[in-house]
């Protein structure tokens, strides 16, 4: 998407291997993605300052779209320029996308996912496990002063009890951080080093500067490149199935849906419920909840469960095409609208948010985003925890406030005792994550097969 030379930090050999790794762990939406990369990347191979990831992820969760694959994103442009990022991003989605392939096949044949349910169920528990270990690190590498505490716990407050939009919350803590660096800029003074573990210093430092130049040449470069990414699928489906087919609707509707997932999947998806199940009748409404849940226990971002409402909308619908012909067609389309433009917001805006790293009331203003995503994290985990532990949630509104609780006598004994398991694996025995997935995985399974 752009011409600047290639510098690789990493053998890009061994950037791939680690990337497609990280994509077979990327289960449990944006916390447990973030978790992995945080695992990999700053604690295990020291690619990246804590400081420096903390940095991409600001400006990712600023950005419409999943947060955790623009994180990949930028973080495989840092190692590894336009192809390291494309490279990161590319196979953040492809174990998803292909296992949300086979499921929906699988549900239109037989209707019946039980046992492929049955194996993300146990997954689901080691991820949670996960997300409480990021939850823990990012906090203690990251709050390190009381008033980063406090915006924290702020954060958490207004999502989890008053249901505040994600958007404000964000740039509350930004207008913070800012207003901090002015009145009180002695509290930015503790942050240093690259995370205070006593570690190997990282390859990618957090005071370095890459080398990309923003220039208006190169972003229109980038720009036109990626516009054309973009729509060229989209005319092209256009003009050979008709501007009033099912694949033109879908290519068009989610390339707006696209635009406007600010605070994650959850923010647009009764939104895409709306307007999938009500107005164009891709689906009905018990196949969203299906596809919601396919969604949550598969790889890679919630947001995936749009290639899902496609495959089917595009299977029943397929006009010229056969069934599955037009169901893979449109699931296709979908992915493609939906991520392609996560890749043009990092290579156009990481040369100028690099630059930013080094302007002091700027990077305030992040530094009031990260203690606020810590919070957002927390926030995310305790919703993945609910419906991990429990079968069924309710809402409570009391004045002001709006809070999810468990109904408890819907607890799952199996998922608590996956958890309990997950949780010493993670804490005591500090095994490798691929091996805590592959053992829950098969604790799950082996719970539809001793039924």
């Amino acid at each position: 998407m752009t011409t600047e030379a290639t510098h690789d930090l990493i053998p890009f050999r061994q950037a791939v291997r680690t990337w497609f790794l990280i994509s077979l762990q990327t289960f449990g939406g944006p916390a447990g993605q973030i978790a992995v990369m945080q695992r990999t990347l700053v604690e295990e191979k020291r690619w990246i300052g804590q400081q420096r990831f903390n940095h991409a992820l600001n400006y990712c969760m600023l950005l419409p779209g999943p947060e955790a694959q623009q994180l990949a994103i930028y973080v495989g442009w840092l190692l590894n320029g336009t192809r390291g990022g494309l490279v990161a991003g590319t196979l953040f989605v492809l174990p998803g996308m292909l296992a949300l392939l086979v499921l929906s096949a699988v549900y239109i044949l037989w209707q019946d996912t039980t046992v492929v349910t049955a194996l993300f169920a146990g997954i689901a528990p080691a991820v949670l496990a996960v997300v409480a270990q990021a939850v823990i690190r990012v906090a203690r590498r990251s709050l390190t002063h009381p008033a980063f505490v406090a915006v924290a716990v702020a954060a958490f407050a207004a999502l989890a009890l008053l249901g505040v939009p994600f958007p404000v919350v964000i740039a509350v803590a930004a207008l913070i951080g800012w207003t901090a660096h002015k009145l009180a800029p002695q509290i930015f003074q503790s942050r240093g080093g690259h995370g205070g573990d006593g570690g190997p210093a990282p390859l990618i430092s957090d005071d370095a500067l890459h080398h990309a130049q923003p220039s208006r040449r190169s972003a229109g470069k980038i720009l036109a490149v990626g516009l054309v990414a973009w729509w060229l699928p989209v005319a092209a489906v256009a003009l050979l199935t008709g501007t009033d087919s099912v694949f033109t609707t879908q290519g068009l509707f989610f390339s707006g849906t696209a635009l406007i997932t600010f605070g994650g999947a959850y923010a647009v998806l009764a939104f895409v419920a709306q307007r999938a199940v009500e107005t164009y009748a891709w689906l009905a409404p018990g196949e969203m909840v299906r596809g919601l849940a396919m969604a949550e226990t598969t790889p890679g971002p919630l947001i995936m469960v749009v290639q899902f409402v496609a495959f089917l909308g595009a299977y029943r619908d397929p006009g010229a095409l056969s069934p599955w012909g037009g169901a893979l067609l449109g699931a296709l389309l979908t992915t493609w609208v939906t991520f392609v433009p996560c890749f043009l917001f990092i290579f156009l805006g990481a040369p100028y948010v690099e630059r930013l790293r080094h302007n002091a009331a700027i990077s305030a203003a992040l530094t009031g985003i990260t203690a606020a995503v810590v919070g957002v994290i927390a926030n995310l985990a305790l919703y993945f925890a609910q419906h991990t532990l429990f079968a069924r949630t309710f809402t409570w509104v009391w004045g002001p406030f709006n809070v999810q609780l468990p109904e408890l006598g819907t607890v799952s004994p199996i998922a608590l005792a996956i958890t309990a398991a997950a949780l010493v694996m993670t804490f005591a025995l500090k095994w490798p994550m691929l091996r805590i997935l592959a053992i829950c995985a098969v604790l799950g399974l082996g719970t539809v097969l001793l039924a």
